[in-house]
């Protein structure tokens, strides 16, 4: 399955070059891909859970730079031609971002010369770094920790936040959580008729949309705006398509925190994402320490890869108190 979609909807957005070499590779080393690594002038890499690696001329793995591909010039070019080719508006809009979905909903991350205009990004050019990261849809990877997030007794969410390092699946379990909320559940453990969900995805991560249209199965009842900056979007989706649920990924800011806070006040409940390995390393932003004192999410959720992409370390009811106080309860 997961080759197939590496088949039609990444390797085609290469340059032929990269497409031969790629489809040398041998399907077990394609099948742990999760981002495809070019950069003009260095080796061709692909990053695994295990770490990344580089690939020769024949697609074979090698740890040896003289015996890697080096992406050359027309590479980039060919690539960038065939990213262009989806969409042109799209791709100069989304060069100032430095970042574009594809169809599948896997995201294209641009590093080059930034052309500032006021002060602000206004585009980028003489682009020499591309990183495709692919999008895994995982069903079912809610619902070891669904019945944490349902208030007995009455079809509610609890306000919840993931915190992860990078990589570690935070945003593949918010889409899947979506999902979930969105089309309800009828378990022995839980039963959950099924909610609202407005999903603000600022990067185009959670949902994948591709010119609007989502690309992986976040649910029946659920709406998305994409592309539009979380603080905005989340008060954009309680005043057009009242949500029961927002979903919204990374955020950190004291702008998210703000926003997160007035959903509050609006009876919606948030479940979001933020970077980090602990409870306590998420209070060094400012936006994240104030919602944490307020005690804003009644769970959190702790992941890692230290058993495999999303490892599930831990579980907690209503956080932690500043200054030493202890949470209400770990239920993992």
């Amino acid at each position: 399955m997961f080759l197939n979609v590496l088949e039609k909807q990444v390797i085609p957005v290469l340059g032929l070059n990269l497409q031969k070499i790629i489809k040398k590779c041998s399907p077990p080393l394609l099948e742990k891909v999760q981002e495809i690594r070019l950069r003009e002038g260095r080796p061709l890499m692909f990053c695994l859970a295990r770490g990344d690696l580089m690939v020769d001329p024949r697609g074979e793995e090698t740890n040896r730079r003289e015996k890697a591909y080096l992406v050359n010039r027309q590479d980039m070019q060919n690539t960038l031609q065939s990213l262009s080719s989806y969409s042109l508006y799209a791709f100069e809009e989304e060069l100032k971002n430095g970042y574009l979905t594809i169809p599948g909903g896997h995201r294209v991350g641009l590093a080059g010369k930034a052309v500032l205009n006021g002060g602000t990004i206004k585009l980028q050019k003489y682009i020499t770094g591309i990183n495709i990261r692919i999008s895994r849809e995982v069903l079912g990877a809610g619902e070891k920790v669904l019945k944490y997030l349902i208030r007995e007794g009455e079809p509610r969410v609890y306000s919840t936040l993931v915190i992860s390092p990078p990589q570690c699946g935070k945003t593949t379990l918010l889409r899947d959580l979506a999902r979930l909320l969105s089309d309800g559940v009828e378990r022995r453990d839980v039963s959950f008729r099924g909610v609202k969900i407005g999903v603000v995805d600022e990067r185009s991560e959670i949902a994948g949309s591709f010119e609007g249209l989502p690309q992986n199965s976040i649910g029946l009842r659920t709406d998305v705006i994409d592309a539009c900056p979380k603080s905005q979007g989340m008060m954009l989706m309680i005043r057009s398509m009242s949500p029961q649920v927002l979903v919204t990924d990374e955020i950190g800011s004291m702008e998210d925190a703000l926003a997160i806070e007035e959903a509050l006040k609006c009876g919606v409940a948030v479940i979001a994402a933020a970077h980090g390995s602990s409870r306590n390393e998420i209070r060094e932003r400012p936006g994240l320490k104030r919602l944490m004192d307020q005690k804003v999410f009644k769970r959190l959720i702790i992941l890692s890869n230290s058993r495999g992409v999303g490892t599930l370390e831990e579980v907690w009811d209503e956080g932690a108190s500043h200054g030493g106080g202890k949470p209400r309860g770990r239920f993992v």
